[in-house]
């Protein structure tokens, strides 16, 4: 944490309401302590924000460019705005392409009802995919004993990767590839069961938005996540 920008207090606007930070706080954070609302996938309370999803862009006047709410930090006089049509517009877009790019079929999904992609989608209205579907054919480990993968389901938060890495310590998952064709990967892109750096705590499996981390022996809508956001947020005071 940076000390000099934790004690610095600035002001800043954020829908026209008069609001007060900290230097080091992002303009998420701050939004949220006010009672504003910022839809976000990747952003975990507890873990790094990485800004992966694009969810929560925001304007800041002067500006012509759209800022990351979880990974921009707020300084003095800033005017957010966090609701525009512009900005609607972008996030049914984003939404769109994350639908489109993978096999995302609810009706079947173990997470049905359970899905932060699902509720993000009914949230900003979305009803409809102007886009093609791609329908890639994709791959599913299930060589775990207790859990499964299911890369038609992910929509690369890294949601996994960090809380494995930042809280467990076991860096079992990362990222392999561009665009989109990047892959959600175990031990150097080995099969999952046969990772020895798992310690099968289960927290990736319970931090991930979607079923594409999901437990064995769950049916169309049964898998309910266990919140562990007292436990990292915790945790990440204790390593800072």
């Amino acid at each position: 944490m940076n000390s000099t920008l934790a004690s610095q207090i600035v002001t800043l606007k954020i829908d026209g309401k008069d609001c007060g930070a900290r230097g080091d706080e992002t303009i998420l954070s701050v939004a949220r302590e006010n009672g504003i609302d910022i839809p976000t996938l990747c952003h975990y309370d507890g873990l790094t924000d990485i800004g992966a999803c694009r969810i929560c862009l925001v304007e800041v006047k002067g500006s012509p460019k759209l800022f990351a709410a979880c990974s921009t930090l707020v300084t003095e006089g800033m005017e957010v705005s966090t609701n525009s049509p512009r900005l609607q517009r972008y996030r049914k877009t984003i939404l769109e392409l994350l639908f489109s790019e993978r096999n995302h079929v609810c009706a079947v999904c173990v997470s049905n009802g359970h899905c932060e992609l699902q509720a993000m989608a009914m949230k900003l209205g979305l009803t409809h995919v102007r886009l093609p579907y791609r329908y890639p054919n994709l791959k599913v480990d299930a060589t775990h004993t207790r859990y499964v993968q299911d890369d038609n389901r992910c929509i690369l938060c890294q949601r996994c990767v960090r809380v494995c890495a930042e809280i467990e310590g076991a860096h079992v998952w990362d990222i392999m590839g561009r665009g989109i064709e990047a892959r959600a990967i175990t031990d150097l892109n080995e099969p999952w069961g046969a990772s020895t750096s798992c310690t099968s705590c289960g927290k990736c499996v319970h931090v991930c938005p979607t079923a594409a981390i999901f437990e064995k022996g769950k049916s169309a809508g049964e898998m309910v996540k266990r919140s562990f956001v007292s436990e990292l947020a915790a945790k990440r005071e204790v390593y800072e």
